[in-house]
Parts: structure tokens; C-alpha cells; sequence
């Protein structure tokens, strides 16, 4: 069940609208939850005024500060519930919001979303998938996507895993994804994806076969998902198996049933192995045109320290 009792709300000046705040009333209406409208600002030329003192540029960043909190109260006029606005100055603004997620005990993060340039990604990681990496708390990634009554919500699963992790990880994305049905009177659906027939053995293996091999391994996770399904009570004609990568099936089975949240887990892989190889959330959420959830596993141990 969920009992949010706190979330905190993404805000960015320079959009024209704030899907996450919308989102965030939207959730704290359903469940009763308190706001906190929470925005970083930081501006690179207020460090470099050599001729002021320590104490001068710190009370020309509070002039600052006071001025966007005024701004942002006033924005928060159009939206209704107990929402408070916190201002911060920072240069990491995903190490400001996980703080600030921690210390305030927020139960969800709640941000929007856009499309990265796949190279720039990997030199300038965005705020948003750092916070896939390293909040602690779900983070709920919201785009221009309504949530109507009585739609579909994905849980992203991996039923082939041997892993324990993973396998727990499973089993709490579906609890999620059903808590959220009853919470916007909606459907759970399963989807899992399994790979291709790798096709450097069928090559230099001549006696593989690789049909065989793929009928094998289609069937394991179709015998996977009926026990996976069974157990949560979810029926077979909700649950999607297709053969490819997760960023390809997954927002290929949105797209197909029109679903308005995608529940996904992360194990938050962080350095240079997050660099280079990326995380399989951030390819899903970037192939995504409806809300995603991003959950990290029991235990999981945030870097940002508070």
C-alpha cells in the first residue's frame, strides 16, 4: 500500500511548465502527502568577484536565494495542498536533492524528464540519471503523459534471473506496480525481454543449434513469467515475453498497450563502469513517453553522503 507521507518535487526555472510539481500534487492528493517544492540555483560568476570578501559573495548568494524563493512561492500559488518552496545553492544539483531527500525523509523523488544526446551523456552525466544511480529514494521521472483512470502500468521484470538481487528486485516492482493500480484504479502488466540467439556461436560452433537454443531460452522465461504472474495473482494475457534488449521490448510493450507508468529497478551502478556501459534504466527511460519509476533494491547504500 502506499503511504506517502512526504515527496519532493523537481523544480527547474527555465521550463515553461513543471510536470514533476503537477505530478507531485497529483500523487498528494490520492494519499495526503505534504510538498516540498525544492529548486538549486548556482551561478559561477558570483564565486569568480575577486574583489569581494567571503562573507560579501556568501550575502549576494542569499540575495540571490531569497529572490528565486519568492519567485517559486509565487508559482506555487496556482497549484493546491501543503506545499512548502526550498531554494538552494549548489553546483551538483542531484547531490543537493538527495540531501535533501534524506534529511527530510521524503518518500519519493519526483522529476521531469528529457532526452539526452547519447554523447554528451557520457561526459556530462544528466541530473536525472545521476539520481537513477544514487537516490536512495524511488524517483519518479515524469514527461508531458497524462495518468487517466483505469490504464496500464508496466513492471519491468527480469523472471529469467538466477540472481537473488534481481529476483527480489522482481518481486518488488510487481508489489509496487499493484500498489499504484489501486492508487489511479488501474491494470498491471509484466514485461520481460530475453536475448537473441548470440550469433558469434552459432558461427564458430557448427554442431549449435541456434533454433533450438531460442526455443529454449523463450521457453524458460515463459515458464518463468507464468510462476512469477501466478504468485501475484496478475493474468497471463497482462504479461508480455518478447525476444531483445529491455530499451527495444519495453518501450516497444508501452507504446503497444498505451501505458502511463513504467515501473523499472535500477542497481544504481556507479564510476567508471556507469560511464562506459551505462545503465540499462537510463536506455529504457530515455525510449519512454509516459512516467517512469525508478526503484533501487533493499540495502541499496546511496554515495552521496548527508
Amino acid at each position: 500500500m502506499i503511504n506517502y507521507t512526504h515527496i519532493l518535487a523537481v523544480v527547474e526555472s527555465e521550463r515553461e511548465t513543471q510536470p514533476a510539481l503537477s505530478r507531485a500534487v497529483e500523487l498528494a492528493g490520492k494519499t495526503g502527502a505534504s510538498i516540498t517544492a525544492f529548486m538549486t540555483i548556482y551561478d559561477f560568476s558570483y564565486e569568480m568577484t575577486t574583489m569581494l570578501s567571503g562573507e560579501e559573495r556568501e550575502a549576494m548568494r542569499a540575495a540571490v536565494v531569497k529572490e528565486r524563493t519568492e519567485w517559486l512561492t509565487q508559482q506555487l500559488a496556482d497549484y493546491s495542498g501543503n506545499i512548502q518552496a526550498v531554494v538552494e545553492w549548489d553546483n551538483r544539483p542531484y547531490e543537493a536533492i538527495i540531501r535533501h531527500a534524506i534529511n527530510d525523509k521524503a518518500d519519493i523523488v519526483v522529476k521531469a524528464t528529457r532526452s539526452h544526446d547519447d554523447l554528451r551523456s557520457v561526459i556530462f552525466t544528466p541530473t536525472d540519471w545521476h539520481l537513477v544511480r544514487k537516490c536512495p529514494t524511488p524517483v519518479l521521472l515524469v514527461k508531458e503523459h497524462d495518468w487517466p483512470a483505469d490504464g496500464n502500468i508496466i513492471a519491468a521484470v527480469n523472471v529469467g534471473t538466477e540472481n537473488r538481487e534481481h529476483a527480489q528486485l522482481n518481486d518488488k516492482i510487481t508489489e509496487i506496480a499493484q500498489d499504484y493500480a489501486k492508487l489511479l484504479s488501474g491494470h498491471v502488466h509484466l514485461a520481460n525481454s530475453y536475448p537473441g540467439t548470440p550469433l558469434n556461436i552459432a558461427i564458430e560452433v557448427p554442431e549449435f543449434d541456434p533454433e533450438s537454443y531460442n526455443a529454449s531460452v523463450k521457453n524458460h522465461h515463459l515458464e518463468e513469467m507464468e510462476r512469477h504472474s501466478t504468485r501475484f495473482g496478475i493474468p497471463l494475457d497482462n504479461c508480455h515475453v518478447k525476444e531483445g534488449l529491455p530499451e527495444k521490448v519495453i518501450p516497444f510493450v508501452a507504446k503497444n498497450i498505451d501505458a502511463e507508468l513504467v515501473i523499472i529497478g535500477t542497481v544504481g551502478r556507479v564510476g567508471i563502469s556507469a560511464a562506459l556501459i551505462g545503465n540499462t534504466a537510463e536506455h529504457v527511460i530515455d525510449e519512454l513517453n509516459c512516467d517512469v519509476l525508478a526503484i533501487k533494491p533493499d540495502g541499496f547504500e546511496s554515495p552521496v553522503r548527508v
